[in-house]
C-alpha cells in the first residue's frame, strides 16, 4: 500500500524555475529534437545522432516498438513522444511534465496528437494499463536533498509501485537517471541546488535497486558516465556559439550561469567521476512476493 504522506521531490515551482526559463533559450543550444538529457555516443558523431540513438535505445529496451500505449514520465519537449509516433507508429503516447513551457511547446507542434499532461507521476491516474513506460532524466527530481536514505527509498518505492500498477503484465520500464558516483551527499554543489536544480537530489544505484525489489526484475544496467561529459560539452559549445542570440532572449547573468553549470557537469562526469549516468531496464514481476513495508 502506498504511503501518501511520503515527502516528495521537486515542486511544480522548482521544475518551472529551471525548465520554463525560455523555450527559445533552450532551442539555441539543444539539438533539433529539443532533447535535454544525456545522449548515447557509442556509434554517434553528432549531438543529434547521439540523442536519436538514446531515444531508440530506451524505446527498444521498454519494448515500445511493439506497444500500442506508452507512458513517458518527464517528457521534456516531447522528443521521445514524437519518436514513438513518427518512427514506430505507437498509437497512444502520454507524457507527463510539470513544465508549462514544455507542455505548450508540444501542443504547438503541427499535427501533434500526443497527449501531454501537466501533472506529476504522483498525481497520474491512467484509465487503462500501459504496454511500456519510459522515464529519462526525471528521477533526479523525485527526492529533495537532506532526506534520509530511508525517506529517499520510500519515495522511489512509491514510484515503482505506481509503475507496477500502471503496466500490463510482463511490461517493461526503461529508466535513465544521473546518480551519485564518487561523491558524498555533502559534496552536492550549493550552486546546483540554489541556481540550477532546486529541490532535487541524485540517487545511488543501490537505492534504486532496493526500491524496485519484488516489483521489477532488473534486466540490464549501463553506466555511461562519459557520455554525459560529451553531451554537456556539445551543449556548452552551442551556447557559446549562440551567445549573442541568447543575450537577446535572456540576461547576461543567466547565460553565464548556464555556461558555468555545463562546465561543472563536464568536470563532475569526466574529471572527478563524482556522477554516473545510469540506463536501467526493468521487467514487471507479475506476482510479487512482497513483505509488508513502507510504500
Amino acid at each position: 500500500m502506498e504511503n501518501n504522506n511520503v515527502k516528495q521531490g521537486a515542486s511544480k515551482q522548482a521544475i518551472q524555475y529551471h525548465y520554463d526559463k525560455s523555450n527559445l533559450f533552450f532551442k539555441l543550444w539543444l539539438d533539433p529534437t529539443m532533447t535535454y538529457s544525456c545522449g548515447m555516443w557509442e556509434n554517434a558523431t553528432t549531438l543529434l545522432d547521439a540523442q536519436l540513438q538514446k531515444l531508440d535505445f530506451h524505446i527498444l529496451q521498454a519494448r515500445g516498438a511493439e506497444a500500442t500505449s506508452v507512458l513517458d514520465i518527464g517528457c521534456g519537449w516531447g522528443s521521445l513522444m514524437h519518436r514513438l509516433k513518427d518512427e514506430y507508429g505507437v498509437r497512444n503516447v502520454t507524457g507527463l511534465t510539470l513544465s508549462k513551457a514544455q507542455a505548450e511547446w508540444i501542443n504547438s507542434k503541427p499535427h501533434s496528437d500526443c497527449q501531454v499532461l501537466l501533472e506529476s507521476w504522483t498525481q497520474h491516474q491512467p484509465t487503462r494499463p500501459y504496454d511500456s513506460i519510459i522515464s529519462i532524466g526525471a528521477f533526479e527530481h523525485f527526492a529533495k536533498r537532506h532526506l534520509s536514505k530511508e525517506q529517499r527509498i520510500n519515495i522511489y518505492r512509491r514510484f515503482f509501485l505506481n509503475c507496477h500498477r500502471w503496466l500490463q503484465k510482463g511490461g517493461y520500464l526503461s529508466l535513465q537517471t544521473i546518480g551519485c558516483g564518487n561523491m558524498l551527499r555533502q559534496d552536492f554543489s550549493q550552486f546546483f541546488e540554489r541556481e540550477i536544480f532546486p529541490e532535487s537530489d541524485l540517487p545511488r544505484l543501490g537505492e534504486i535497486a532496493e526500491a524496485a525489489e519484488c516489483l521489477f526484475e532488473i534486466i540490464q544496467v549501463r553506466n555511461d558516465r562519459l557520455d554525459y561529459a560529451i553531451t554537456a560539452r556539445e551543449w556548452r559549445k552551442n551556447l557559446k556559439k549562440h551567445a549573442a542570440e541568447a543575450l537577446e532572449i535572456t540576461d547576461k547573468a543567466t547565460v553565464a550561469k548556464y555556461e558555468q553549470y555545463l562546465g561543472m557537469v563536464i568536470l563532475g562526469f569526466e574529471v572527478f567521476e563524482s556522477m554516473n549516468l545510469y540506463r536501467i531496464t526493468f521487467r514487471r514481476i507479475n506476482k510479487p512476493r512482497e513483505e509488508k513495508r513502507v510504500g
